[in-house]
């Protein structure tokens, strides 16, 4: 059943959403060579607790941690360890919280040190097919529509894998509600999108095959082909004139380029 949003709800989930990239924001401050995906969960989830928010992951169907942090060929679920993170890493990191009866769920691709021209591309075009899909976020559009937009400009212009077994989703007072939003599609097709609706729109794209598989672990997802892949997420409210991002990642992108161990992405 899908659950419209009020106007009061949907600043309830912007201050859930700005919370979470204000979470992301203080893991690029301590991002580097030599920590581990443990010791950024561990912050995580303290400055979380300490804004008076519960952990939207931690618990959720048996995930063990706040953060879900996949590196390199890693697509999403990864489960943060105490393998030190090194120079060269591609490291996705996906938070979610709750904040007042109401989740917000955004996640960003960092850069440690230096990547190969190839890589960062992967990452600008993801972030560009995520702001195509949110302009498709509007009232009257459908769900292919936002899925066409993702699937055009990472598959269709830059030959990209697009994955399909996994996919955005609707969110409110659950952390994921229908409606399902993949990355691939057709414009016309899938539920017609209403204003009220709030989205996590959230492309997942290998720089080779779309192909992935689940390691043993039951939750961590690779490339089959052992390349990298990028992730990025918004909450988004749809609109009138398109989707409205609830989440913020300026607020990341000001760490990120005051942390001389990471990469901007430009």
């Amino acid at each position: 059943m899908i659950y419209l949003k009020t106007e009061e709800e949907i600043e309830i989930m912007r201050m859930s959403s700005l919370l979470v990239c204000a979470t992301l924001s203080e893991i690029a401050t301590i991002l580097k060579p030599g920590i581990s995906g443990l010791a950024l969960d561990k912050k995580a989830e303290e400055f979380i607790r300490d804004h008076n928010a519960i952990p939207a992951f931690k618990g959720f169907h048996g995930f063990p941690a706040s953060l879900c942090i996949s590196i390199n060929e890693q697509v999403v679920h990864g489960i943060p360890s105490k393998e030190p993170i090194k120079a060269g890493d591609v490291v996705s990191v996906d938070c979610g919280v709750c904040l007042n009866g109401f989740y917000g769920d955004s996640a960003y691709t960092f850069v440690v040190g230096e990547v190969s021209a190839d890589v960062l591309q992967l990452l600008r075009v993801t972030i560009e097919s995520l702001e195509l899909g949110i302009q498709e976020a509007k009232f009257g559009n459908r769900v292919g529509d936002i899925s066409q937009a993702i699937q055009d400009h990472t598959e269709g212009k830059y030959g990209y894998g697009v994955v399909r077994e996994l996919v955005g989703h609707g969110i409110g007072k659950q952390l994921h509600e229908p409606p399902e939003i993949p990355n691939f599609g057709k414009k016309g097709r899938g539920l017609v999108l209403k204003e009220g609706l709030v989205i996590a729109i959230e492309p997942m794209i290998n720089l080779g095959t779309r192909r992935v598989k689940q390691l043993k672990d039951g939750w961590t997802m690779v490339t089959q082909d052992k390349k990298p892949s990028a992730h990025f997420e918004h909450t988004v409210a749809v609109r009138r004139d398109g989707g409205e991002k609830l989440s913020d990642h300026k607020i990341i992108e000001k760490s990120v380029k005051n942390n001389i161990e990471l990469t901007k992405i430009d």
